[in-house]
């Protein structure tokens, strides 16, 4: 790489010569959004129920002497085995005295104990676990969060053209560049929440044409929980999930992380929809009820779908079918208006589970129909995907702790050509010291659901074997080691990759946290996979081994109270037979300045950038308003910068501003086609205001 960048590496490794760390939850967050950002590849992943629950227990702490493995499990930060170590502890021993017991835990590590203290108190007082509708709503809050954002610059697709071109081309937008979103929410704790939440995507119409009642998606949900027998009920737009993610779970899961205990999947079996995500959630009614150690999760929806419709007869309507489904939800250009909900998508289900402190086992149904056939085109490589009307899918999982072991699976069938999936692992903890993982996967090439987040190499759940291994090594409080590997393949052919293929993934992340204001990670990530060859003589396409290296170094610095540091280089390689090998860098600086006495905080970043080529772009986590998640990849060569001011006054007002701008030292342009921005400029700016009544 060029000089500039080996001069800045000293700097970043400068502040190394900073002895208990604790993490604070702003740290938790990235993390988590980073570890699911990664996976996916994708710069605009919705994660607002993530952040929520963590938000939440971050300002209500459960109370460790009430607290249940429901509540534990919906943290999503401990493993079932540190669960139920907890639980098992309070029985034996009865209630907390204080905070400092869980030190005494056998499979609780200072790390993760380091993790949950944010979220957590130990208080004489038991928690009301069953509340009344109306103590909830009188004890509720409401909030209205007002968004504005866009992106300064002009794009090709918002170039002003006559309306005789604008109304037969899918080249222009028909709207602005703004993004609208606003959302008016009342919420008691976890056990009652009713609220709207709407959006307006960049270059969709706001007010006019197609969009005359303002917004393009709007989302509406009420949601109980508390009740004994009536546990919980879901009206509007929701969210289930079920077992390890193979039959059904709308919603991001997270996969393979630097975490390595953290493979295993804890479902929230019903909780309301606050995202604009407009594809990955439930329209219609849910409700949980409960009896002893059983519950039952029954759920419907109904709601329209992005389609493409294709016309038989020109005179006969009801010769219809599907030949794609479209999942962006934006609705910018006549052929993106023209699909959307133009299919009709009901899905009815069933969940039954046995609960015990140690053991759980659940039986799952899901039915899913549409109102016309999906016929897409048949290529090698998708003809074993779903094509017709209806579909239901079987499945049973379960989870069961044993002392140290902790043993999960899921076996689920589709009717759709009758595909198997199945998951096996396990999780155990030789001592506080030491966690391994295991993780066993065999999805066939004709398993079909719609809606899944199984433990993946790919983002299907389908056509895929593979075995993963992972070990956790806590060297000593302040010296940690995290290492996996995985071996995968796929069976049948995939897309771009035209036939059987194998491929493997290792990471190894060293961690390093001798104070309370140091903590530093290193981390090297390798990924080979299959591809078609980029040379090829027209009739056969071979595949050729595809090899991706990661290098990171991480720094986080607090300075004091109010001003903390973090730097990070990463560095990628990519090789491949066809190509010449390809490189790309990044390094970033960032200040977070948070006073405790003051109602002004400020992030500040200054990032340089050089890659090759968009193949080897990196992803990286940007501080943005609160809800609001950026995790942009950066490509080609230039320098980007952000500052964001959030200000508190009145004590129930938050203002949050952003201004951000990429310069492209290489570049006479940014981006293609529609999305082409003309210069080498970038700027983009948010503003967020919340109110709390």
């Amino acid at each position: 790489m060029k000089t500039w960048c080996k001069n800045i590496v000293l700097i970043a490794f400068a502040f190394s010569s900073f002895s208990s760390f604790s993490q604070e939850k702003d740290d938790i967050v990235q993390q988590r959004i980073e570890f699911i950002s990664e996976q996916l590849e994708d710069e605009n992943i919705d994660l607002i129920m993530l952040v929520e629950q963590l938000n939440y227990f971050y300002e209500n702490p459960m109370n460790l002497n009430s607290v249940t493995s429901e509540n534990l499990q919906e943290l999503g930060l401990l493993t079932d085995i540190q669960i139920n170590d907890l639980l098992l502890h309070r029985k034996l021993f009865g209630k907390f005295i204080s905070i400092y017991e869980l030190q005494g835990l056998p499979y609780w590590d200072l790390a993760t104990i380091r993790m949950i203290l944010p979220f957590v108190k130990v208080d004489d007082k038991l928690d009301q676990l069953h509340v009344g509708l109306k103590e909830a709503i009188k004890q509720g809050k409401f909030e209205v969060f007002l968004r504005f954002q866009t992106i300064l610059e002009e794009k090709a697709a918002y170039q002003d053209v006559p309306d005789s071109i604008l109304d037969n081309s899918n080249s222009y937008y028909r709207g602005d560049a703004n993004r609208y979103y606003t959302r008016l929410r009342f919420s008691y704790r976890t056990n009652l929440s009713v609220g709207i939440t709407a959006e307006k995507d960049p270059g969709e119409e706001f007010f006019k044409g197609n969009q005359k009642n303002g917004f393009d998606f709007y989302s509406a949900h009420a949601f109980y929980k508390g009740g004994k027998y009536l546990k919980a009920i879901a009206l509007g737009d929701y969210q289930v999930q079920i077992g390890q993610g193979l039959n059904f779970w709308s919603g991001y899961a997270f996969g393979k992380t630097a975490d390595v205990t953290n493979v295993k999947k804890s479902a929230n079996s019903l909780k309301p929809y606050t995202s604009v995500d407009e594809t990955r959630f439930l329209r219609g009614a849910a409700v949980e009820l409960g009896y002893k150690k059983f519950s039952l999760t029954t759920f419907t929806s109904y709601k329209g779908v992005d389609a493409s419709i294709v016309q038989t007869d020109s005179l006969d309507e009801d010769q219809q079918f599907v030949s794609s489904i479209n999942l962006t939800g934006l609705h910018r250009t006549n052929s993106e208006v023209a699909r959307k909900n133009q299919l009709n998508e009901f899905v009815v289900g069933s969940n039954l589970r046995y609960q015990l402190r140690n053991l759980h086992v659940g039986l799952a149904a899901v039915y899913l129909t549409y109102d016309k056939d999906y016929v897409k085109d048949t290529l090698p490589y998708n003809r074993f995907d779903f094509r017709g009307r209806n579909n239901l899918s079987l499945s049973a999982d379960y989870s069961w702790v044993f002392r140290n072991f902790n043993f999960f699976g899921e076996i689920s069938r589709s009717s759709y050509s009758g595909g198997f999936a199945n998951l096996h692992g396990v999780l155990f903890s030789m001592d506080r010291r030491v966690s391994m993982s295991l993780v066993y996967r065999n999805y066939a090439r004709d398993y079909q659901t719609f809606y899944n987040a199984g433990f993946a190499e790919s983002s299907r759940t389908q056509n895929e074997k593979g075995l993963y291994a992972g070990i956790k090594i806590n060297w000593s409080r302040a010296i940690s080691t995290n290492v996996y590997i995985d071996a995968f393949q796929s069976p049948w052919l995939r897309f771009q990759v035209d036939g059987p293929s194998v491929g493997h993934e290792y990471l190894i992340q060293q961690s390093y946290k001798p104070s309370r204001s140091l903590e530093i990670y290193v981390r090297f990530r390798e990924q080979e996979k299959q591809r078609n060859s980029r040379v090829s003589d027209g009739t056969i396409t071979e595949l050729e081994n595809v090899l991706q290296r990661n290098y990171r170094f991480n720094l986080s610095y607090k300075v004091s109270e109010s001003v903390k540091l973090k730097s990070r280089v990463e560095y990628v390689t990519i090789s491949r037979p066809s190509r010449e090998k390809e490189d790309g860098m990044i390094i970033t600086q960032d200040i977070i300045y948070k006073p405790k006495s003051s109602p002004i905080s400020l992030s500040l970043r200054y990032a340089l950038f050089d890659t090759d080529s968009y193949d080897t772009r990196i992803y990286t986590y940007e501080n943005n308003a609160l809800y609001v998640f950026s995790v942009p990849s950066y490509y080609y060569r230039g320098s980007r910068a952000y500052a964001m001011v959030r200000y508190k006054f009145l004590r129930k007002f938050d203002l949050w501003v952003r201004y951000g701008v990429s310069i492209f030292a290489n570049r006479t342009s940014v981006g293609s086609g529609a999305e082409e921005v003309f210069g080498n400029t970038k700027t983009d700016i948010t503003v967020q205001l919340r109110m709390k009544l």
